[in-house]
């Protein structure tokens, strides 16, 4: 190995000796309840497939209709000769869907953020994020140029001390909370973030991508969730998730909209989201529109697990919703939980740093609404007799 680059293999074996090391597995099987990972089939807690909706029959459909009628790729990209009439169809039904005036596409959530972030502010100005915020906020927030200013986890009253120090410093303001953090399932409080906000002249934007299809009325997020429509300038939100697809959005002010088409770089410089995954994120709307079902049973399942969980005495932290972080401190801790659950049947990744802080690793259990009751009941089993084996939870 060249020595320019002998440091990445110190830091990879840094990472093997300190149990940071992430062994990515190999899925050869449709999402769902149950998976085939490296060969074997295994419960699934680990996706974010939270309506079971990736593999859905009305989704598979209408992604292969769409094939059949536009090919696969738009090659091109938004702005040139890659909008289609489903792009159009897709924003115009996201944007009812969610109650807003408008709404723009993208590759991605992660693209979404990058996109919306750089486009609104820029040096000169200031971000206000809180501080466990997603990575892909983070990344918008370093691409701008702005200064960025965190605020403590999910604290109006700190994102007022801040605001209240440093707003007059900035021409432009903007206020970035995740709508529920990925890593620990708990809820901003958005409500009293816009009480704040409201007040600092700052543009206030949400990222609801664990919201999405979770939270508010049949899954129209947490804007809904707390009755703020017209409120909130900018939901950025994602389409791989409870929509089971791929791609993100952008919903709120027209006039946003409108800037981001001008101005959103991955809009303008990267090829536009495929044909078969808009039109099964058209199909994924259907089904949510219809009815309610999917979203209440995966609350449902939620409740039952975490009560299941807190009665055996595991740590699940602060969470709110569906997402269920098992607590138990160290990496090396976190990943020999996560392999014994393996070798038991049951897939539940660890996360450890650098997605999480040092020394709060833990497990990510994603409860969906495609697991049936026995399904979690063999879930709690394993975790039971695994958690007494390693002393996470007592002997009972």
């Amino acid at each position: 190995m060249p020595e320019k680059l002998q440091w990445i293999r110190e830091e990879l074996q840094n990472l093997k000796e300190t149990g940071l090391y992430n062994r990515i597995r190999t899925l050869s099987s449709p999402q769902g309840a149950w998976l085939v990972v490296d060969g074997k089939r295994v419960l699934n807690f680990c996706s974010n497939n939270y309506l079971g909706l990736a593999n859905h029959p009305h989704l598979v459909e209408s992604a292969r209709q769409a094939v059949e009628q536009y090919g696969v790729g738009p090659a091109a990209v938004r702005s040139i000769a890659g909008t289609m009439d489903l792009h159009v169809q897709l924003e115009q039904r996201l944007a009812t869907f969610k109650k807003v005036p408008s709404a723009i596409t993208f590759q991605s959530g992660f693209n979404a953020n990058l996109g919306c972030i750089p486009a609104l502010v820029g040096k000169g100005d200031g971000i206000f994020s809180d501080e466990l915020n997603h990575a892909s906020i983070i990344d918008g927030c370093r691409l701008s140029g702005g200064q960025i200013v965190r605020y403590s986890h999910c604290d109006p009253a700190d994102l007022e001390r801040v605001l209240k120090e440093s707003r007059l410093s900035f021409n432009r303001a903007m206020v970035i909370t995740d709508g529920v953090f990925s890593m620990d399932g708990d809820m901003a409080p958005l409500d009293k973030i816009y009480a704040v906000v409201q007040q600092y002249d700052a543009i206030l934007m949400v990222d609801d991508a664990h919201g999405e299809g979770v939270l508010g009325e049949g899954g129209r997020g947490i804007v809904d969730h707390f009755g703020l429509h017209g409120k909130v300038d900018i939901e950025v939100g994602t389409l791989s998730k409870a929509f089971g697809v791929v791609g993100g959005v952008v919903a709120g002010n027209p006039v946003v909209v409108e800037w981001l088409r001008q101005r959103g770089r991955p809009f303008l410089f990267s090829s536009a989201m495929t044909v078969p995954d808009v039109a099964a994120c058209l199909a994924a709307l259907d089904l949510l529109e219809e009815s309610t079902e999917l979203v209440d049973r995966l609350w449902e399942n939620a409740r039952y697990f975490k009560a299941e969980m807190h009665r055996l005495g595991f740590d699940t932290g602060q969470s709110s919703t569906p997402i269920t972080p098992v607590m138990l401190g160290e990496a090396p801790l976190a990943q020999q939980f996560s392999r014994e659950l393996f070798d038991a049947g049951v897939f539940a990744m660890a996360i450890a740093f650098p997605t999480v802080p040092r020394g709060k690793a833990r497990l990510r259990v994603m409860i969906s609404a495609a697991h049936e009751k026995s399904d979690l009941d063999q879930g709690l089993e394993a975790f039971a007799s695994i958690g007494r084996k390693l002393g996470v939870i007592d002997q009972g």
